[in-house]
């Protein structure tokens, strides 16, 4: 029972700057001293003016940045593993197996069809194909992209229709932490809708989420509390 109430993430003192040596070596100051903790079932929206390092603290915990100070602590397979200090390969593990992540952007895999796009994660996991490719159907569907799309590349397809592919593909596998940068920012509400029931169900199940929403509606009917970062 314990268990249940210790986070999924935390974070502690994390700090990134970046240096700008095209301009002289200026020195941006990303992230500085942030502390933050996930529990199981919770979404927290992060907030703050452009260039407070909303993006980048996601990307952090991603592992795709290296911060220069503090600990990214993943409860990953029942232990915390700090994605600030881990090798690369466990920095992978993590990523195929408990952290999610649905950046602003589907890259975009040419002559791959969509279905296939979603189902790939399920695949990696060591689903079958046929029902990963089952999952997949069903997200695609449940996301309003046309069947008729299904067996075509993304890379046609309109900006709303990329995302919502890639949503499908981030949401697939269930995985026990999500991270979402502007998951809502190229849809409709009629599917931001279906994008909050998404993250909702996700909560119900224990799992946590933490994303930038620049839809209000959207992250009020999602989150529940906001965590600021002011910037510097």
């Amino acid at each position: 029972m314990q268990a249940q109430t210790q986070p999924m993430i935390a974070v502690h003192g994390l700090a990134k700057r970046f240096v700008l040596h095209v301009q002289g070596g200026a020195v941006i100051e990303a992230l500085s001293g942030v502390d933050l903790a996930v529990a199981p079932g919770e979404c927290v929206a992060v907030s703050g003016p452009s260039g407070s390092g909303k993006s980048s603290l996601l990307r952090t915990l991603y592992g795709n940045y290296q911060p220069n100070a503090g600990q990214v602590l993943i409860r990953h397979q029942g232990r915390m593993v700090d994605m600030a200090a881990a090798e690369p390969r466990e920095v992978l593990e993590v990523r195929r197996h408990t952290l999610g992540y649905v950046s602003q952007f589907l890259r975009v895999i040419p002559r791959v069809s969509a279905q296939n796009v979603v189902a790939e994660p399920l695949v990696e996991l060591g689903w079958d194909p046929d029902q990963a490719r089952e999952r997949a159907r069903l997200m695609l569907k449940r996301l309003n992209i046309p069947e008729r799309l299904w067996s075509l590349a993304p890379a046609t397809f309109s900006g709303g229709e990329q995302q919502r592919v890639n949503i499908a593909r981030g949401f697939a596998a269930e995985k026990p932490v999500m991270l979402l940068d502007e998951p809502t920012a190229s849809l409709d509400s009629a599917n931001r809708t279906v994008v909050v029931g998404l993250i909702r169900e996700a909560k119900a199940q224990g799992r946590a989420v933490v994303g930038i929403f620049h839809d209000e509606d959207a992250r009020d009917a999602a989150a529940d509390r906001i965590f600021t970062l002011e910037g510097q």
